[in-house]
């Protein structure tokens, strides 16, 4: 059977993840590879609910409501979608996953980190990322793409936290990214080499699984 591989993108909002998803899923795509592009939260009709319910701006959620909300959607994430798709053998890339969780809800909302942990772990069902891509945002580059996407959009519920908060959050991917395990990039460069570095650490594990996300062979009918 084949095995399908899970990169995760991640790093502070407007840190460029969804750029560098949509041409790692073109160059793997050119590749051979079929792949999948999801998000967190998000990924499923239920949790793209959930999603509008956390970013509404007039939504009114606790730290610990919050956490748990994001929970739900992973889980629903997780079951219905990244988990059928490593089964058939694709390319899984999502925008976000635990980590998001652990940055934002745990060093952001100062909630405990053991609890985010443990409810990470439950919500996933133990299913780890082969590779977790981490973009380390220079401080002074996070604050000028923070001010841009603010006059083009106007910010969502979590991007109308106060700097305090954004301020966590940024040092606490500073942090993690240096952890074991994390794939860390400057994601202060320029788009295209911030994705070479990317392909190369993808490359890596495409060494291990050359056959994830390839399309089976049609065999031909023999005649009698």
């Amino acid at each position: 059977m084949k095995r399908g591989i899970f990169i995760v993108l991640e790093g502070p909002d407007r840190s460029g993840k969804s750029t560098q998803a949509a041409l790692l899923k073109t160059w793997l795509e050119g590749l051979g590879h079929e792949v999948m592009v999801t998000r967190e939260p998000g990924g499923t009709y239920l949790s793209e609910k959930i999603r509008r319910i956390l970013l509404d701006p007039k939504s009114r959620i606790e730290p610990m409501t919050e956490l748990f909300l994001y929970e739900t959607s992973r889980i629903k994430h997780t079951l219905e979608k990244i988990i059928p798709a490593l089964d058939a053998g694709k390319v899984i890339i999502s925008d976000r996953y635990t980590l998001s969780t652990t940055a934002y809800q745990g060093y952001g909302r100062g909630l405990d980190l053991k609890t985010v942990e443990t409810l990470n772990r439950i919500a996933t069902l133990n299913l780890k990322p082969d590779v977790t891509i981490v973009f380390d945002i220079p401080d002074k580059v996070f604050a000028q793409r923070e001010r841009l996407a603010q006059k083009v959009s106007g910010p969502d519920r979590i991007e109308r936290e106060p700097s305090s908060f954004r301020r966590r959050v940024n040092k606490a991917y500073k942090v993690l990214s240096r952890k074991p395990g994390m794939t860390r990039v400057d994601g202060g460069r320029p788009v295209e080499e911030i994705q070479a570095d990317i392909r190369a650490c993808v490359k890596n594990i495409l060494k291990t699984y050359p056959a994830a996300g390839k399309p089976r062979r049609q065999e031909g009918h023999r005649g009698a």
